[in-house]
């Protein structure tokens, strides 16, 4: 049996998560804010390097993999947005980074990072938050949502997803990922029945908006169905899968997006694609 890190494990989808793999034999070290084996607050540096370290303790120093389902949705509220970036980001960026020779004494970790198809299905998300998380910039990301007001968090939630999409994916085929036998991926989901999303629902205006949004069919997604999705994720059937973020939403990104990808590499990229080539011989 595996032993797995668990973030956000004390309800939703990671609830969902951290309870099928209990129930097939798994040692689960789950991570919250409140009511887990590891509580620390993924919002704060300290919190982040508490979680890393406690968990690094616990499992002694080897993990066969790691879920990270912790995040904090586009509620309302003036400090929201940092709150958003830090736990939605840095809380997936930096443990991991933190668990990586822990998941490279596995041989063949597995990883899933929640993402969101908010990281494709929101317009207008401003690049700059986007760089700025990925450079580790806070100030930068906060001082681009500013012009965004009351609406600030909805772009904060869509920048954090995109960022950890984009960090998944460049880091995934490195030499100390994949080099390292370390299989990382990212799960993204759209509206599924969490508790989250129950309380969105039980406010009229919110409700109303979240009705609106395209679902081709129907309904929400249930969490114990995108806890199957994960525990194949990290199962040996997904050996071969690196670097992707697999799009579980009742098709929502391809209403939106079907003409968009996958593309051809067009001529303006040659040069670049050929390097790439190159440096992976190298």
């Amino acid at each position: 049996m595996s032993t797995y890190a668990v973030t956000g494990a004390a309800s939703g989808m990671g609830r969902a998560v951290a309870e099928k793999l209990t129930a097939a034999g798994h040692t689960v070290i789950d991570v919250d804010i409140a009511e887990a084996t590891v509580q620390a607050d993924l919002s704060t540096p300290v919190g982040r390097r508490e979680a890393a370290a406690a968990v690094l303790e616990r499992c002694g120093g080897r993990l066969d993999g790691a879920v990270m389902a912790a995040g904090l949705g586009p509620a309302p509220g003036r400090e929201r947005p940092r709150l958003i970036a830090e736990v939605n980001y840095f809380g997936v960026v930096e443990l991991l980074e933190a668990w990586r020779p822990a998941l490279a004494a596995a041989d063949d970790a597995k990883v899933v990072v929640f993402s969101s198809n908010s990281s494709t299905t929101v317009p207008m998300v401003p690049g700059r938050a986007v760089r700025g998380l990925l450079d580790g910039d806070i100030d930068r990301v906060l001082g681009a949502l500013r012009i965004f007001g009351k609406q600030a968090p909805t772009f904060a939630y869509a920048a954090s997803k995109i960022a950890v999409s984009r960090w998944v994916r460049r880091t995934a085929v490195t030499s100390g990922w994949a080099g390292a036998g370390i299989r990382l991926n990212a799960i993204a989901p759209g509206a599924v029945l969490t508790p989250l999303l129950e309380k969105q629902l039980a406010t009229p205006a919110e409700a109303k908006q979240i009705k609106r949004f395209p679902v081709p069919i129907g309904g929400f997604g249930d969490p114990g169905h995108l806890a199957d999705w994960v525990v194949f994720m990290l199962s040996d059937a997904a050996a071969f899968l690196c670097g992707s973020v697999v799009f579980v939403d009742g098709g929502s990104d391809a209403w939106f997006r079907a003409d968009d990808w996958p593309r051809g590499v067009p001529a303006r990229r040659l040069r670049s694609y050929l390097n790439r080539m190159r440096e992976l011989r190298r």
